[in-house]
């Protein structure tokens, strides 16, 4: 007997062709879109209220915490105009920012000046109810002011959190 060979059909390895990247679609909030820029608005205006309020109070500089949320709001306030100016021209331009480098300045900004934003309006609340409810000295004192400008504070954070979260998710994503 004679054996043959035996020969068996073999598939050549499939051609990998590296799929291409696809980018991420923007997202409103995300930096450069036009949610970003209402969220940077909202946080300008709120903070600058705030500031507004709490500085035509005679007494706020006798308090730290007060001191410090007119502080740290101006600090908001400086942020939120900066960055909204990049919006508008960014959407102007009609170009959304990729760049890992000035998307990771807008997260660490963001992140910086929404802390210090919520630390402050969290010191002047305590403040705040520390002279209407446990001293009962809201006669002599602008508590209704000071509580305006502590709400304010508040929603100008409010407003600051969805845009380091998604500007952290940009710079995250690929």
């Amino acid at each position: 007997m004679m054996s043959r060979p035996a020969v068996h059909p073999v598939e050549a390895p499939p051609m990998t062709i590296p799929a291409p990247r696809v980018r991420m679609k923007d997202l409103q909030g995300m930096p450069g879109t036009l949610g970003s820029l209402v969220l940077r608005l909202c946080q300008f205006v709120f903070a600058l209220v705030s500031i507004c309020v709490m500085v035509t109070t005679s007494d706020f500089p006798s308090v730290t915490a007060f001191s410090y949320l007119v502080a740290a709001v101006g600090l908001q306030i400086i942020w939120s105009l900066v960055l909204a100016i990049a919006d508008v021209y960014a959407i102007l331009v009609k170009r959304s920012f990729r760049n890992a480098a000035v998307v990771s300045l807008f997260v660490i900004g963001d992140g910086i000046t929404s802390t210090l934003t919520f630390a402050a309006a969290c010191a002047s609340a305590g403040i705040t109810v520390l002279i209407s409810n446990d001293l009962d000295k809201c006669k002599v004192n602008h508590c209704t002011r000071f509580m305006s400008a502590t709400a304010m504070a508040f929603l100008s954070w409010f407003a600051a959190s969805p845009s380091f979260f998604l500007n952290f998710w940009s710079l995250a994503s690929p």
